[in-house]
């Protein structure tokens, strides 16, 4: 079932956090472009139940926070990935995943899934808006077969180190990175949680394609 309503026969369920973050229309039309069953909600039950949850995010790490904590979807999301279930993170609903933003001099506790800080880039011209290309992290299940392509950014912060410490038996995560001033993290995928820093909804059909191999990956779409 769609946003609007219509049911989608044979996709898996992907359920899209509606938590107040503007702008996520397009990122249900998106992922039902790339094959899932996409549906808005906040409904708890429905979201634990998905095959997947994607986090969307505009504007301000703080903002964002705010708006997750009012709602509890900071609590929805560690859920899931508690349970080992996936979870997709968009713009700043990557960012968030961090243990904290920086923005102009204040600093915001972000969710902690990943170590280290969101921090504003070193470049002459913020945002960085616009098309760019990335290197794929080795073993990418995101970027399968698109790893040339080119993908949409709209953001003045990111993440631009990488210090978390994986140990056998877990799979080392596929870090992307991206360059546009400094190396900046453009994609992580670590266990049940992978996150872009871009817009995939944006990025044309390297974008719908990146979104398949998501969905294409989920327990339920298997």
């Amino acid at each position: 079932m769609t946003e609007g309503g219509e049911e989608t026969v044979g996709a898996p369920l992907v359920a899209v956090l509606d938590y107040g973050s503007g702008n996520v229309h397009s990122a249900v039309k998106a992922l039902v472009a790339a094959g899932a069953d996409a549906r808005l909600t906040s409904d708890r039950g429905l979201i634990q139940d998905a095959a997947g949850l994607v986090v969307p995010g505009v504007g301000a790490f703080r903002a964002v926070m705010d708006a997750l904590r009012a709602t509890r979807g900071d609590e929805i999301i560690e859920r899931r990935l508690a349970g080992g279930l996936p979870v997709l993170g968009i713009c700043v609903g990557m960012q968030v995943m961090f243990e904290h933003g920086v923005e102009r001099g204040e600093e915001t506790e972000g969710l902690g899934e990943w170590p280290g800080a969101v921090t504003e880039l070193d470049a002459p011209v913020l945002p960085h808006m616009g098309w760019n290309t990335v290197r794929a992290g080795a073993g990418s299940t995101l970027f399968r077969g698109i790893e040339d392509e080119r993908f949409y950014f709209v953001h003045s912060y990111a993440a631009q180190h990488w210090s978390m410490e994986v140990t056998r038996p877990f799979r080392e995560p596929a870090v992307t990175w991206c360059d546009y001033g400094t190396p900046f993290l453009a994609a992580v995928e670590n266990g049940p949680l992978s996150a872009t820093q871009f817009h995939p909804e944006k990025s044309g059909a390297a974008g719908i394609r990146l979104l398949g191999n998501w969905i294409s990956a989920l327990p339920q779409a298997r």
